[in-house]
């Protein structure tokens, strides 16, 4: 199944946050036999939040989000989703009880901008949130899943920890090895990369990460990748792989 991955967050945008959360989603998606075709970051603004999701659905059959839920003035993701898709919000009766609970078990008024985390979008399930207070959703919507999450890293995790089950794709296995070559450049390499990936016509993906200068002491970093419906199969085909480039590859160093 073809996956997007949507942030958002003028703080990400501004370099003021690390989007580690983009890169733990692409991983937890992957391993659950996903291939995730594209990555958005949008800003804290509806229109933009609305076009994200419609590109994002272009993509993939499912989507994930993460960031905007809270309860300040600029966390619009559910209703900025939600228009988009010309859905309706609706509280969540059981996130509100949590909710009341939370906050009266501390003396703390229930306002407006804390009600705004458990509207959701009509038809949707509410992803309880066990680290903080905003739960996730979980949406259908014209046969593709949306999967709304919070963009605190620990809450993002737990809800998509707690879901993983739901998503994984059972007839697409993926394993991926990575080993380091030192004293090839990549341009050397890549005339081997090229051909063992010309012979296996696309089954397995090899992807060369340069660790230091190309023309000074030169390291890389080789990634072989592999897709298919048993996972013995796929982990057999990036072993034979990884062996064949580590048999051949210093017959490349210096050409």
């Amino acid at each position: 199944m073809r996956a997007s991955i949507l942030t958002i967050g003028n703080e990400i945008l501004k370099g003021n946050t690390v989007n580690t959360n983009m890169a733990h989603i692409g991983h937890i998606l992957t391993y659950a036999g996903h291939e995730v075709h594209r990555a958005l970051i949008v800003s804290d603004n509806p229109e933009e939040i609305a076009w994200g999701i419609r590109a994002s659905l272009e993509a993939g059959d499912l989507v994930v989000t993460t960031g905007g839920l809270g309860p300040t003035f600029d966390d619009m993701t559910v209703e900025s989703i939600s228009n988009a898709l010309g859905l309706k919000t609706e509280v969540d009766q059981r996130e509100l009880s949590f909710l009341k609970e939370r906050y009266a078990g501390r003396g703390i008024e229930l306002t407006e901008g804390r009600l705004k985390m458990v509207r959701l979008p009509a038809g949707s399930r509410a992803l309880h949130n066990p680290v903080g207070a905003a739960p996730g959703v979980y949406l259908r919507h014209d046969n593709k899943t949306i999967i709304i999450l919070p963009g605190v890293p620990a809450e993002m995790k737990a809800i998509l920890d707690s879901i993983l089950p739901e998503i994984k794709s059972g007839d697409r296995k993926y394993a991926q090895e990575t080993f380091p070559l030192e004293g090839i450049m990549e341009s050397s390499l890549a005339p081997l990369i090229e051909k063992i990936m010309k012979k296996w016509g696309g089954k397995v993906y090899i992807k060369s990460h340069p660790q230091r200068s190309e023309m000074n002491n030169p390291k890389l970093n080789v990634e072989v990748s592999a897709w298919d419906k048993n996972m013995k199969m796929a982990m057999e085909s990036v072993a034979t792989v990884v062996a064949e480039i580590k048999e051949n590859y210093r017959n490349y160093i210096g050409k």
